[in-house]
């Protein structure tokens, strides 16, 4: 699973084959069609596990009620810096998201990968929109729907991570705290803290 994702998001989930996937994780073809049905489904599980062991714990730990909302979101956004710079260090290319990039190329054309990107894309917007809805409660930043105020600050956080992507420059990720206060225009009082 983990061959398959890497594959996919250093190159592309379309020009990527089995035989590939094999070669990466050091198995036969033969153990993956004992485990898999086609690419599709391994794709799926990958995606599935990528959330379950990564993501959502680094997610809980990240967006937990303890921590102050805009703090929440603002740290998660600076992480994102942290990661693309990694990863352009490992690799030599700013990678993007690997949901959004499998995402981005796959939906229109496999039913199946596309639920479960739309699925992963749809849980981590859970994460900002509770700590919109806390900081609005909490008078942090003017009142909004956390609905709509969420589906902007992904389109503003998933475009500025493919912009970096493109141009292979994490440093478009590093004012995405920023960018994100902007959005969300804080309470005078708490802009200064945050």
């Amino acid at each position: 699973m983990a061959a398959a994702l890497d594959l996919s998001w250093e190159e592309s989930y379309g020009s990527i084959t089995i035989d590939d996937i094999c070669q990466r994780a050091g198995v036969k073809k033969g153990s993956f069609y004992y485990f898999f049905d086609s690419k599709s489904d391994l794709a799926v599980a990958a995606l599935e596990r990528l959330w379950a062991e990564v993501w959502k714990p680094a997610l809980d730990a990240q967006f937990s009620s303890s921590i102050d909302p805009l703090q929440r979101i603002t740290a998660y956004a600076a992480s994102i810096y942290a990661k693309q710079s990694e990863m352009r260090s490992k690799s030599g290319k700013v990678l993007g998201c690997p949901v959004c990039c499998l995402g981005s190329e796959v939906t229109t054309q496999d039913e199946k990968l596309g639920a479960k990107v739309r699925e992963i894309c749809a849980r981590k917007r859970r994460y900002l929109e509770s700590a919109i809805r806390d900081a609005v409660a909490e008078r942090a930043i003017e009142s909004c729907d956390p609905a709509e105020k969420v589906a902007s600050l992904a389109g503003l956080i998933e475009g500025v991570v493919l912009q970096s992507r493109i141009m292979n420059d994490p440093q478009l990720t590093q004012k995405l705290p920023s960018m994100i206060l902007d959005l969300l225009r804080p309470s005078p009082a708490v802009s200064g803290s945050v």
